[in-house]
């Protein structure tokens, strides 16, 4: 047990050196539930909570060593404790304190005589009532809005009254009290250290270690030595904020945050004073820009050419004339002369007809698209060698067949004969030597109601002139 009981012991208080603040951030342009106006009164908070706990009560103490107590293997007992706080600032309370359970421990101090006199002793802790001060110390967080964590150390003076049992080696059992009282009242010293965490909004998890120091050697009913009596009660409870739940705990409370986010509100309050004249006077600028730009206009309409002949738009009569038209003082385009050019007689060989027959003969779509298939480029590229060497013209004529509707079929054909005319231009031949039409199912050539036929008048007709 003693084992045990040094472990939990330093476990505790590794926990206490060890922590650290946590904290919550939030948006400081908006107040938080928490929220205080700085240098308010406490009025504006919770100040008075209330604590339930419940842990270990033992005579085993972090202070000294257990050889020199009175007995010397300490054992643990459930404990129970109760407080009423009252908060003064964020960081000092004060709280009356109740402490109550029992205490046990075994191997009595041998007398003079090396002799162990008392097997073991229970002591019930009927009350141990105190009034101590809570010193918390890390509640404001100079990082964060809100601390979630608030370590804290008290101290204090009461009375206890307690009731000793000693048991002999015989086992046999002796009741030590003060004569005609059948308890014994006496003075302690409580000292201690926790750690409170938030849990919800006025709801805190309280764990803490007490020492109390007894003023006497009493506790457990046996004087050995001159060293007073002392025992821990090691716990763990919740304490609950009394009042409003609209209103924060002071002792949680961390009035930098509320500093910094009055600072803030009123910060923003000014910028959005000044964005608002800010946007009046951008207003206004706009205004007058329009109105600039309504005279600029006006002053242009003496001066503007928009075709640029060299007339201004006010005195031109003959407006939109193309770029580099000669013009004359009313900007209008002067007469051109006529200049009659010879006819050119271009022949037609039979060679020039077998090239486009061939042309007409090989040509193939893929299927319902007006995709040419890599078989008929070769006969294509010899008509577009013949457009380029003889400057010939070539009309494409694009035809389907009746099956499909007659939108469809019209579009079709145009695209079957605009698509050869794309691939000849990519040859070299001049965009303006070649004539692209589609006629959907007209003009057919054969009878539509044989396969055959609507294969036959599936075509693209060239001719060359």
């Amino acid at each position: 047990m003693k084992l045990h009981l040094k472990k939990a012991s330093l476990l505790f208080a590794g926990i206490l050196v060890g922590g650290k603040l946590l904290a919550q951030s939030g948006d400081t342009t908006h107040r938080s539930p928490d929220y205080v106006t700085p240098f308010s009164g406490n009025s504006s908070y919770n100040t008075w909570s209330i604590g339930v706990s419940g842990g270990i009560l033992t005579p085993y103490t972090i202070f000294g060593s257990n050889r020199r107590q009175d007995f010397t293997s300490p054992n643990a007992n459930l404990g129970y404790g109760a407080y009423v706080k009252y908060q003064v600032t964020p960081a000092v309370g004060f709280q009356a304190d109740f402490v109550g359970g029992k205490l046990t421990a075994d191997h009595g101090q041998p007398d003079a005589n090396g002799t162990s006199l008392w097997r073991s002793y229970s002591t019930m802790v009927n009350y141990a009532a105190s009034v101590s001060a809570n010193i918390t110390v890390g509640n404001i967080s100079w990082h964060d809005n809100k601390s979630a964590i608030q370590p804290y150390v008290t101290f204090g003076f009461g009375t206890m009254n307690y009731t000793p049992v000693l048991t002999a080696e015989d086992g046999t059992t002796l009741n030590f009290h003060s004569p005609g009282s059948g308890a014994i009242d006496e003075v302690f010293l409580p000292v201690g250290a926790g750690i409170k965490f938030d849990l919800t909004r006025g709801i805190n998890l309280d764990l803490g270690y007490q020492v109390n120091f007894a003023y006497s050697d009493n506790l457990d009913g046996y004087n050995y030595g001159s060293t007073n009596d002392r025992f821990s009660y090691a716990h763990i409870g919740l304490e609950f904020a009394l009042g409003s739940r609209s209103k924060p705990q002071l002792a949680t409370h961390n009035p930098v945050s509320s500093m910094r986010q009055e600072y803030m509100m009123e910060n923003q309050s000014t910028r959005s004073l000044l964005e608002g004249q800010l946007a009046a006077q951008r207003a206004q600028n706009d205004q007058l820009r329009d109105q600039l730009n309504a005279a600029n206009a006006n002053f242009a309409k003496l001066t503007m050419d928009s075709d640029g002949d060299g007339v201004s738009d006010y005195f031109d009569k003959c407006p939109g004339t193309p770029t580099g038209t000669k013009v004359d003082g009313s900007g209008c385009p002067l007469p051109v002369p006529v200049v009659t050019q010879p006819d050119t007689k271009v022949y037609v060989t039979e060679e020039d007809k077998r090239v486009v027959n061939e042309a007409v003969k090989n040509l193939e779509f893929d299927f319902n698209k007006a995709t040419i298939r890599e078989h008929s480029f070769a006969s294509l590229d010899q008509l577009a060698a013949l457009l380029i060497n003889k400057h010939f013209n070539l009309k494409l004529a694009g035809y389907t067949d009746n099956v499909g509707g007659a939108d469809y079929n019209l579009r079709l054909s145009r695209d079957r004969a605009q698509a050869v005319k794309t691939y000849l231009v990519s040859k070299g031949v001049q965009d303006s030597q070649i004539q692209a039409e589609g006629y959907g199912k007209e003009h057919p050539i054969a009878s539509n109601k044989t396969a055959k036929g609507r294969q036959t008048n599936r075509r693209v007709e060239f001719t060359i002139f």
